[in-house]
């Protein structure tokens, strides 16, 4: 029996299970995919940190073990082959057994039992729910929320349904949503509308992050069996309303070579993007794993088809077919294809001890007595859903496509309580949430960073093992003997 089981091997399960490993827990590492590392050796090589002064603990510790891999003194982004080979190391190095295709079957008790869903029991006296799905604290019965919340919930001003707001990863005014026979276009979310300000449920948008190179091994983007000519319609038209109006077509993929060896993370950058904004991925948090199975294959034959019609349509505009054209699939990296994580940028959010929101962040950001890491990236809430409104013009309104939901919003670094990552007592004793953490939607979206996860991942790694030692449950450890461990183990707590 492992004193610790940790589900998910994310940067942030990594780090949990060999944080409590080092310290002498035995550690069993579950993972229903085939890969570690999450969505840091899942294509975001060039990963948002915010103020480089938070950085520490393990995340420094991944930042410095990248450095020394390109032999450079400052940290650059790494290949994803290259992260997953780090965190395999460490995992090999501290002894923790991983165990790949294991989801969460069911639990016994909260939690006694940890039934996987290849047939085997796994028994601990502590766990830590490290998935991006927060899968095993929704087993256990723990609270949660999936979404956006209205603004009266926390008196957050940027909670809830956005208004209609210009900018870069939105359309120009007038863009028509409608076939020739009144139907809605593809690739547009038709799901009803709330008012301003209220909570609908949604999550921000999905996608991958596609590794892609310039070497002269690259593999070129091909036609997929079943492409739909169709789907691109609204592509075709926005395009070709830019050309009417003698406007630039904007950037669709952030193409820099920001990786080494030639190598580019390609983000979601425009009105159109590997964002697949249609609400494909609504059902997502709490879909079961068939369900789940059929969103992601969406999700790669959206991304498969995006890349192809962006390279080859002639309704894109030349600049932007030569410009992809510079590039392709990374041979070194995923067969040359797909990245094995689709990003999930937010699933289930648990109801725990301290629920982070937008004042901890922005408005007055207060000092925690239990702080065990730091944030500083800006609120980053990307768009929710593509959907239309009607522009009330003389002499009749126009029916116009937009992009709902994108905030970008400076903070200042604030510190992230162990009480975040804890569950209520009442509801569960035994368990930590490091990446599913407690925090409102707009909280949420500045500490899903990577870096952060591994930091969060860390504490809890290191709260297990105090909580086994000593024989508490999670929410009596005490708090100033881990913060002098994190401390002693270089995480930055204040600056």
């Amino acid at each position: 029996m492992a004193e610790l089981v940790v589900y998910g091997a994310t940067a942030a399960g990594v780090c949990a299970a060999v944080a409590a490993a080092r310290h002498g827990v035995p550690v069993t590492l579950l993972e229903p995919g085939r890969h570690v590392g999450g969505m840091v050796s899942g294509g975001l090589g060039y990963t948002d940190i915010g103020d480089p002064r938070v950085l520490g603990g393990m995340a420094g510790e991944f930042a410095a073990a990248v450095a020394e891999h390109y032999g450079t003194s400052r940290y650059a982004g790494p290949e994803p082959h290259v992260a997953e080979r780090i965190f395999e190391s460490w995992l090999d190095r501290a002894g923790v057994a991983v165990v790949f295709g294991v989801g969460v079957s069911a639990v016994e008790g909260s939690i006694s039992v940890l039934h996987g869903t290849d047939g085997r029991s796994y028994r601990a006296g502590v766990y830590v729910d490290a998935s991006y799905e927060g899968d095993l604290l929704a087993a256990a019965g723990v609270p949660y929320r999936v979404g956006r919340e209205s603004r009266s919930l926390h008196g957050e001003t940027f909670a809830g349904r956005r208004e209609w707001a210009p900018g870069k990863h939105n359309f120009e005014p007038y863009l028509s949503p409608f076939a020739a026979d009144g139907s809605l276009l593809p690739l547009i979310d038709s799901s009803p509308t709330v008012d301003a300000g209220e909570g609908d449920g949604a999550v921000m948008a999905y996608g991958y992050r596609v590794c892609l190179s310039t070497a002269d091994d690259r593999l070129p983007f091909t036609r997929r069996d079943g492409y739909r000519e169709e789907e691109w319609e609204l592509a075709r038209r926005y395009f070709a309303m830019l050309a009417e109006r003698d406007l630039e077509p904007p950037d669709v993929l952030g193409l820099v070579r920001n990786l080494p060896n030639g190598k580019c993370d390609g983000n979601s950058i425009g009105p159109l993007s590997v964002n697949l904004l249609d609400g494909a991925n609504r059902a997502y948090p709490d879909a079961g794993p068939a369900e789940r199975a059929a969103i992601v294959r969406r999700y790669q034959e959206y991304t498969v088809d995006f890349l192809h019609f962006m390279s080859t349509d002639p309704a894109v505009p030349r600049q932007v077919r030569d410009r992809l054209g510079e590039w392709g699939w990374a041979a070194d990296e995923f067969d040359g294809g797909l990245p094995h994580q689709l990003y999930v940028r937010e699933a289930r959010r648990m109801l725990g001890e301290y629920t982070l929101t937008e004042h901890d962040l922005h408005t007055a950001p207060t000092p925690k007595y239990d702080t065990i890491a730091m944030g500083s990236y800006h609120i980053d809430i990307r768009e929710v859903r593509r959907t239309w409104r009607w522009v009330y013009e003389h002499p009749d309104p126009i029916p116009s496509v937009y992009n709902e939901g994108y905030l970008s919003v400076p903070v200042r670094p604030y510190q992230v309580p162990y009480r975040a990552i804890v569950p209520r007592y009442a509801d569960c004793t035994n368990l930590l949430v490091p990446v599913c953490l407690s925090a409102s939607h707009v909280a949420f979206s500045s500490v899903r960073m990577e870096p952060q996860y591994e930091m969060l991942g860390h504490a809890a790694g290191l709260a297990a093992w105090r909580a086994l030692t000593t024989d508490r449950p999670v929410q009596q450890v005490d708090v100033a003997d881990l913060q002098q461990h994190l401390l002693d183990e270089r995480q930055i707590l204040t600056i």
